[in-house]
């Protein structure tokens, strides 16, 4: 197993702290002991999409409240078997994704009602013991399209994404839209490559789309920010925080962070005080419970107006208050010019 950053103890209380009212039960105050779970992913945890829940498993662990084991790069076709041999080895919690194999997934759910499932899955939660949760991002991803509407000078926007899936679509939706409020006559370049884990070709889109005129970059994939580095272009990045994590120094002027601590911690306090129950945990993604957010603007923070930053906070404001909902939409978008 690949040894992640270590996460201490404090630094993992602030991260559960971030979600408010983030459990029915604080994880310090479980009294049942530790909860044994294990998590199941599709790719290596170094994919960005598996490692946050990887990250913030990892830190339950750490901050002693579960027993965590793991398998990566289990294909769809071995994933009913990994599932029902954690489920038989007596296991509470399972955390995975069930993209591509629902029906199959809630079939084992249904064969242990006693365990605990908290899957990614884009639909909706199964029985008794079957949760769902989905990316929903779109949020801080607005954020940022309202920053990149005011920073092309070509009105070009590239987007390069994995598959034209609604976790993807609602990102691409969002910070179209965002760069729309700021900049009306934005226009948007859209390629999916066909893969979540490919960097060389998404690199070799993103250069497709500066061919075009695109000056800004919205990196959904790996390898984009390569692309904008190599022509002196700016991008925005997704899930994790590209500045830092993907050499994106000088090139990444922000990301839209996705945090999975605030639903980890949920399930695992729900299980640990035996009222865990099938439900969609969308809520515990998304910025007012503290499952997604907006990265620091590091080196750019100068050169991003003092009235965007202002119309941003404003903005994120209304969302954490409720005042503001951006529109979530799922359907594949398309290039506008």
């Amino acid at each position: 197993m690949t040894k992640t950053p270590k996460l201490d103890r404090r630094h993992f209380i602030q991260l559960a702290a971030i979600a408010a009212g983030a459990s029915t039960l604080p994880l310090e105050a479980i009294a049942a002991g530790k909860i044994k779970v294990a998590g199941i992913y599709t790719q290596p945890i170094q994919q960005k999409w598996d490692a946050r829940l990887h990250l913030a498993l990892d830190a339950a662990q750490k901050a002693g409240t579960i027993d965590y084991k793991f398998s990566e790069k289990v294909a769809n076709t071995d994933y009913v078997r990994v599932l029902r041999e954690y489920a038989e080895s007596g296991v509470q919690l399972i955390v995975g994704e069930a993209f591509g194999i629902s029906k199959e997934a809630r079939k084992v759910a249904d064969d242990y009602p006693n365990v605990a499932f908290l899957m990614g899955d884009p639909f909706k939660p199964h029985g008794k013991n079957f949760s769902v949760f989905d990316n929903y991002i779109h949020e801080p991803c607005y954020l940022m399209g309202m920053i990149a509407g005011t920073m092309t000078k070509s009105n070009k926007i590239g987007m390069v994404g994995g598959y034209p899936i609604g976790e993807v679509n609602r990102l691409f939706h969002a910070f179209m839209n965002g760069a729309l409020e700021t900049n009306p006559k934005a226009q948007f370049k859209v390629n999916f490559i066909g893969s979540w884990y490919d960097p060389p070709k998404a690199k070799e889109a993103a250069f497709a789309q500066v061919e075009t005129g695109v000056d800004i970059l919205y990196a959904e994939r790996a390898g984009v920010v390569d692309a904008a580095r190599e022509k002196g272009i700016l991008a925005f990045g997704n899930v994790n925080d590209m500045n830092k994590e993907e050499n994106g120094k000088d090139v990444v002027v922000t990301s839209a962070l996705w945090h999975m601590e605030p639903a980890i911690n949920h399930a695992i306090s729900l299980v640990a005080a035996g009222k865990f129950t099938a439900e969609d945990y969308k809520e515990w993604t998304m910025m007012a419970k503290g499952g997604a957010s907006l990265a620091p603007y590091y080196e750019f923070d100068s050169k991003i107006s003092a009235d965007v930053k202002a119309k941003v906070e404003k903005v994120k404001a209304d969302i954490l208050a409720g005042k503001y909902t951006v529109k979530i939409i799922d359907d594949k978008p398309a290039s506008t010019y």
